[in-house]
């Protein structure tokens, strides 16, 4: 989008294109993946359209097919948020899915824009402390766009195949993005890569709904989807993903396979900003445990990289 400040009124007018792009978009392929059966609807003879019609989303929302016609051509902009929730029922939207489509109807508005909280900052220093205190978990921050903004030692060892990647090398920071798609080694060191992947596009599609005006976030995507097929075909998919935990299963280069538990929760660290806190940890008891506590030992023993610092602006 061109939203340079000798051109306001295009990056304006091209903004408002590409919102209504997404909620076309983004509502087609939900639409899509509804079957008449599991809307509870009738079905009879041919249907040429995979999910439901149009129609039948319009009955299902109580609104005119004229209406909704309009709504999924990008027209979002004055729509009631009670009619935003019958349309995310009848479409049987989960709770992410809601949340993206009410930040796409937001950033639709002809309002002032809502200031970002996911601005990067310098990390304080009490953060850190928190960080360092986790001995016997993996912890780190990153931003909507997947850099790595802080982390503790056992988190710098744990992910050292993000970390030493040319992918980071090259741009001066880790990408958990950038490594899952534009570095083949990440195939190995993520045993389930084609989830992480998935994870990874949807969290980044709800990070564009979230922050819509963020540059260097539409640069990463078009980034990626030159040059990884497999993003391109992820971020077509609209999937979107806010919640970020469960179990991942890594290959480690220095103490091989680990199941690991993770959460994510949002970090605050100023008035304007919000970072993902990221925690891996293991089963008490489990070989993945004494495999991390092995990995302890070793990131004790090795001199520290120097910490991350975040770009003020």
């Amino acid at each position: 989008m061109d939203d340079r400040p000798d051109n306001p009124a295009g990056g304006r007018a091209a903004e408002r294109a590409g919102n209504r792009a997404e909620i076309r978009d983004f509502l087609a392929t939900r639409r899509a993946k509804i079957t008449p059966e599991r809307a509870g609807l009738p079905t009879s003879g041919r249907r040429r359209v995979p999910g439901l019609r149009r129609e039948e989303v319009a009955v299902l929302a109580g609104v005119s097919t004229e209406w909704y016609t309009r709504l999924e051509k990008g027209h979002i902009s004055g729509v009631s948020e009670d009619v935003l929730d019958a349309v995310a029922q009848a479409l049987r939207l989960d709770q992410d899915e809601r949340t993206y489509l009410f930040d796409l109807a937001r950033a639709a508005r002809p309002s002032r824009r809502t200031p970002s909280r996911r601005k990067d900052v310098q990390v304080p220093p009490r953060v850190q402390w928190l960080l360092d205190s986790m001995t016997m978990s993996s912890a780190f921050l990153r931003n909507g766009r997947q850099d790595i903004i802080a982390h503790n030692p056992l988190a710098r060892a744990l992910h050292a195949p993000v970390f030493d990647s040319p992918t980071t090398t090259e741009h001066g920071r880790a990408n958990i993005a950038r490594y899952i798609f534009l570095d083949p080694a990440a195939h190995r060191f993520f045993v389930d890569w084609d989830e992480a992947a998935a994870a990874t596009a949807a969290l980044l599609r709800a990070e564009a709904g979230r922050e819509p005006h963020d540059r260097a976030l539409r640069e990463l995507v078009g980034e990626l989807s030159t040059l990884s097929p497999r993003f391109r075909s992820q971020w077509a998919a609209h999937d979107v993903r806010i919640r970020h935990d469960g179990i991942k299963r890594l290959w480690h280069p220095q103490v091989g396979d680990l199941e690991l538990t993770y959460q994510s929760l949002d970090l605050p660290v100023s008035n304007r900003t919000v970072y993902d806190l990221t925690i891996y940890t293991a089963e008490p008891g489990s070989t993945s445990e004494e495999r991390l506590k092995l990995l302890t030992s070793l990131a004790a023993t090795q001199p520290q990289a120097t910490r991350p610092i975040s770009r003020q602006g």
